[in-house]
């Protein structure tokens, strides 16, 4: 079930918080939720190409939410954008509810695979972005928005380490830095993924011009992140 594109065009970004607070009860993760919200409403608004019309088509633009563990944001983003009901929001986390705690592919509308575990989202892109390039398909972008921890998991540095030199052009990562990481230096984020051969840009993740601005910046031959940084989880 998808609301009416009629209907799609009452929500805007300022609509997000009052979406998102439909939401409520236990193990929320609502900071992991709020440090992804700029940065899932400008990829949806103006930069991925997919709607719930086209959620099937081999054509389409792959987003793979790997910070699985703070979906709220997510769903208030994907119920305002029409890929499901807003009525599905205050069931959140609910027994009978298909918005649970981490997404699941089979239940939430848009969603590309299940998620939550550190570590394993942008391997998986990596494994996408191989197998569109197996098929010919090389105008569809895929895009993984991981959390800074999860770059504390070594499974992320092997898909690092391959992507570059494999010159996975169709790859983007959105690293949502809210100075989480436990093994990290403070602005190091970018130099890891630059030094196998990335692009990389680091901005504000508040700011819907930068971010856009990033998201969009050529990068023939490489793949690309966007490092996003917000205010620290526990200030």
């Amino acid at each position: 079930m998808t609301i009416t594109a009629e209907e799609n065009r009452a929500y805007g970004h300022d609509d997000l918080p009052g979406l998102m607070s439909l939401m409520t009860g236990d193990e929320k993760h609502g900071p992991a939720a709020t440090s992804t919200l700029d940065v899932l409403w400008v990829l949806y608004d103006r930069v991925l190409r997919v709607t719930p019309e086209r959620r099937d088509d081999p054509g389409r633009d792959r987003f793979l939410l790997s910070k699985g563990h703070g979906p709220m944001a997510y769903y208030a983003v994907l119920a305002a954008k029409g890929f499901l009901p807003v009525e599905w929001l205050p069931g959140f986390g609910s027994y009978d509810s298909p918005l649970g705690h981490h997404p699941d592919r089979v239940l939430v509308p848009g969603a590309e695979i299940g998620s939550g575990s550190l570590g394993h989202g942008l391997p998986i892109a990596v494994g996408t972005a191989l197998g569109l390039r197996a098929q010919g398909l090389h105008d569809p972008a895929v895009w993984v928005l991981i959390g800074d921890a999860e770059l504390d998991e070594g499974s992320n540095h092997e898909a690092i380490a391959f992507a570059g030199p494999s010159a996975l052009e169709r790859l983007h990562t959105v690293v949502v830095d809210n100075s989480s990481a436990s093994h990290t230096l403070p602005g190091g984020i970018a130099a890891r993924f630059e030094a196998a051969g990335w692009s990389a840009v680091t901005v504000d993740g508040r700011d819907h011009e930068a971010l856009y601005a990033a998201f969009t910046a050529p990068h023939p031959g490489r793949p690309h992140v966007v490092v996003a940084r917000v205010e620290p989880k526990n200030r």
